[in-house]
């Protein structure tokens, strides 16, 4: 696999940050700017569908008995049940768009960073921070969408990743998202850019 990075310039980029951090909104706006050159990988899962998901864009949805068959046949590179649902990263598309010479994405959690980084150790890993402690648990509030336990909850929950994250060996770049454009413009150059000296071997 490492040869395939190499020969072809195809890379795999890891993206993970605590919520409310804005890490899909550079994920996507950075997909907008590489174009044709990155595709975003679209995790498998067997939570039932929600109104306004579309298979194939947000997630592909398939049933257990599937998910468990692709598990069996080591079709995935990471996976993991949420509140019994599964959910895990394809290897095969993965695979064939990094042999292609494309930037492929993942935005995953921490824990599934760490298991794709052990299988693909030349896989670059960004962690997306926020400006602050304070920044983040404003942000948390200002989407006005829950109550202020759950509020705390995150933002505690937010915390440990950030300090786990930059304590673990998994990330290779923190990306501080307080001017976005800045961080935009950090985020498409470690993408172009491949890899970095501090890169896992």
């Amino acid at each position: 696999m490492a040869g395939h990075t190499e020969s072809s310039g195809g890379r795999l980029l890891i993206i993970s940050g605590p919520s409310g951090v804005g890490k899909s909104t550079l994920t996507n706006a950075m997909l907008d700017r590489l174009g044709d050159r990155a595709r975003l990988s679209i995790s498998h899962t067997t939570r039932p569908r929600r109104p306004g998901d579309r298979d194939g864009e947000h997630y592909t949805f398939v049933d257990r008995a599937a998910f468990e068959a692709g598990l069996a046949e080591g079709a995935f590179l990471e996976h993991a049940e949420v509140y019994g649902n599964l959910y895990g990263t394809p290897r095969e598309p993965v695979e064939r768009w990094i042999a292609e010479g494309r930037v492929v994405v993942l935005e995953i959690d921490q824990a599934g960073a760490e298991k794709v980084k052990g299988k693909l150790p030349d896989a670059t890993g960004v962690f997306i921070l926020p400006p602050s402690e304070e920044a983040l648990l404003q942000r948390l509030r200002s989407r006005g969408q829950d109550a202020e336990d759950v509020i705390q909850r995150r933002y505690g929950r937010a915390k440990d990743e950030i300090a786990s994250a930059k304590a673990g060996g998994v990330y290779n770049f923190f990306v501080v998202n307080d001017d976005f454009d800045r961080a935009l413009g950090e985020l498409v150059a470690i993408a172009e850019g491949g890899r970095s000296a501090t890169l896992a071997r």
